[in-house]
């Protein structure tokens, strides 16, 4: 699951009245998951490997033990991802150039197999390209457009999805499959829907699925609108960021179940978790926690960038330095950061530097701060914004609103949602349309 919108077989037809199905929705005790025969190709070596990237998730952090944790043990990645690419040129230089590494190689076996299991995320399509049947070499120019998620933020989220046997799961945005097969691990494939917009990922998904022994149902269609004809869902997971909660997930959430997804702005430096709930008595509660990390934008959801040119400049050159002793907000202070993405939208951070480094791509302008003595600070800003002055404004607002780092969300049914803190003190509004912003207050 991760960055790229990206795939999914026909289960028996639902129960007319969906309330017939809320049973499985209901708390129930865990039950041993699907496990796999062992599949052609998984060779000693992919096991070592994924062993090996189990027990670094579990020493970082970002997993524990259970059904998740038992599925990423004895899911061949290499059966799901056999052709990944590597890129071969340096971040800005132009242009690019990959190579896309066949696991049927001999010689590609190794390094292919140390990227599918590295915990990065992986490419597996270049210019929307057919997945089945490529020829493995070199590729020039274009853009990556189907990527798996890197293996911290799936497994997180994953975890947090709660998933369990018998439960019914949709999982928006297929990509390489690798959520798909967890949930086919987990819950029974019978249950599961994977959807993508792209056929030739659908297509890869559907016959690597089956070849690792599961078939979920695999639908090429539109991610915004769900797939109504499986529905209801105990679980929805949408593996792209996205501006708004689309309404068709609300409206497929069966009683009891749980959806995950980004939420974000044109800027993809502090993204949002939505966390929405459908009780039994179908009343929705949703949340927006501030994460660290977050999924990439989905198709149609342009994201701000800062260029290399861009980055050049707003790490080297001059502007009017100020000292302060005011401390810029910390990088853990997650909800101020999610708060100053909404109400001052624009922003980026370049995360590549040893000081706090925001550009405003549209505008030209930028900040840099950096330490200088003990409760002192040097900034320095160019441009018509004051972006300094944005950032402390925001903090200021947000300690006055109890330094929230979860804010409530409720959703309009013409696309309308307000992010609230649980005082009220502060508040934003997004919009229906993508990228567009309503009343910052």
């Amino acid at each position: 699951m991760n960055e790229v919108p990206n795939s999914a077989v026909m289960p028996a037809a639902p129960p007319s009245d969906p309330l017939e199905r809320t049973a499985l929705s209901e708390p129930t005790a865990p039950a041993a998951p699907l496990l796999l025969a062992q599949p052609d190709g998984d060779t000693s070596e992919a096991v070592a490997a994924r062993a090996a990237m189990v027990a670094r998730l579990e020493e970082s952090g970002a997993l524990g033990p259970g059904s998740v944790r038992e599925a990423l043990l004895v899911l061949p990645r290499q059966l799901l991802m056999p052709q990944a690419y590597v890129r071969r040129s340096a971040p800005d230089e132009t242009p690019p150039h990959w190579d896309l590494l066949d696991f049927s190689r001999p010689g590609d076996r190794a390094e292919l197999l140390e990227r599918l299991h590295s915990g990065d995320s992986v490419a597996i399509q270049h210019d929307g390209e057919p997945i089945l049947g490529r020829v493995p070499g070199p590729r020039r120019g274009g853009e990556m457009t189907a990527m798996s998620s890197t293996m911290s933020l799936t497994a997180d989220l994953l975890q947090q999805l709660d998933l369990r046997a018998g439960q019914r799961v949709l999982d928006v945005g297929t990509g390489a499959g690798v959520t798909a097969a967890a949930a086919c691990f987990v819950c029974g494939d019978d249950g599961v829907v994977t959807l993508d917009i792209d056929p030739h990922v659908t297509a890869a998904a559907r016959e690597r699925l089956s070849a690792i022994g599961y078939q979920p149902t695999v639908v090429t269609g539109d991610c915004t609108t769900g797939w109504p004809e499986a529905g209801p869902y105990d679980r929805i997971f949408l593996s792209f960021a996205v501006p708004r909660v689309p309404q068709s997930v609300v409206e497929q959430l069966a009683p009891g179940g749980l959806a995950l997804m980004t939420l974000g702005t044109s800027s993809p430096s502090w993204p949002g978790l939505a966390v929405i709930r459908k009780g039994l008595d179908r009343a929705v509660e949703a949340e927006l926690r501030a994460v660290e990390f977050g999924h990439r934008a989905g198709a149609g959801f342009d994201r701000l960038f800062l260029s290399a040119e861009f980055r050049a400049t707003i790490t080297t050159a001059d502007g009017w330095t100020q000292r302060s002793w005011l401390a810029p907000p910390a990088d853990a202070q997650r909800g101020m950061w999610l708060a100053l993405d909404a109400l001052r939208p624009g922003l980026v951070r370049h995360f590549g530097t040893k000081d706090l480094t925001i550009g405003a791509p549209e505008c030209g302008s930028w900040m840099r701060v950096s330490e200088v003595g003990y409760h002192r600070w040097e900034v320095t800003t160019s441009g018509p914004r004051d972006i300094w002055a944005e950032v402390q404004d925001v903090a200021a607002r947000w300690r006055a609103a109890g330094e929230p780092d979860t804010y409530l969300l409720h959703l309009g049914t013409d696309g309308a949602h307000r992010a609230t803190s649980a005082n009220g003190a502060l508040t934003w509004e997004f919009t229906s349309l993508l990228g567009e912003r309503g009343d910052a207050q």
